[in-house]
């Protein structure tokens, strides 16, 4: 997947200018991307405008204006892109209960580990995951993974943790942003 390109970040007042009209625009570029497993686990699969979004975010809350601090964003989500035949993707742990979430995230440390996608052949691809969102005794709600499918289209999403078993049939509407997402790789 392309990376974003310092090129491509306005300065917090150009894109606050458009900011609403962008914002509902992503709504339509997330949505088949966003995957519900269950009821506490959304994988929402990033592309190179998803990223370029996160980034522009921001620069606009935070009002960056140094390059070095623009550039530190853009690494760091472009870190979360798969590279070629791969989906990155943001795994956000949704817990509306502090009390429940307290419990919940002790209990599924190590979750990132048991997260998989399911290809048309049936064998599963395992998350690989940034060790520093993982915490000693708790996992972080929010995880940045990456599936390596070798250009495969999933068909399901899963999770087979002690304490979470889960699987579910990708939409379609999801595999086919998937299957685009990954054409973006074989484009020469």
């Amino acid at each position: 997947m392309n990376p974003v390109s310092r090129s491509e970040i306005l300065d917090f007042a150009t894109y606050g200018d458009t900011r609403p009209a962008t914002k509902l625009e992503m709504q339509t570029v997330k949505g088949p991307r966003r995957v519900h497993l269950g009821e506490h686990l959304t994988f929402l699969f990033e592309n190179h405008e998803t990223i370029r979004h996160q980034v522009q975010e921001m620069v606009f809350i935070e009002r960056l204006v140094r390059e070095a601090d623009i550039q530190h964003e853009i690494d760091t989500y472009n870190e979360i892109l798969g590279g070629a035949g791969e989906l990155g993707c943001t795994l956000l742990i949704e817990i509306e209960s502090a009390e429940e979430r307290a419990v919940l995230l002790k209990q599924w440390l190590g979750l990132p580990e048991h997260c998989y996608l399911v290809l048309p052949d049936g064998s599963r691809v395992r998350a690989s995951h940034d060790a520093r969102q993982i915490g000693e005794d708790r996992v972080s709600s929010v995880q940045f993974m990456k599936f390596d499918t070798r250009g495969a289209i999933p068909v399901s999403i899963g999770c087979d943790h002690p304490h979470l078993s889960i699987e579910a049939e990708l939409p379609a509407a999801a595999r086919e942003a998937l299957e685009q997402d990954l054409a973006v790789d074989r484009t020469p």
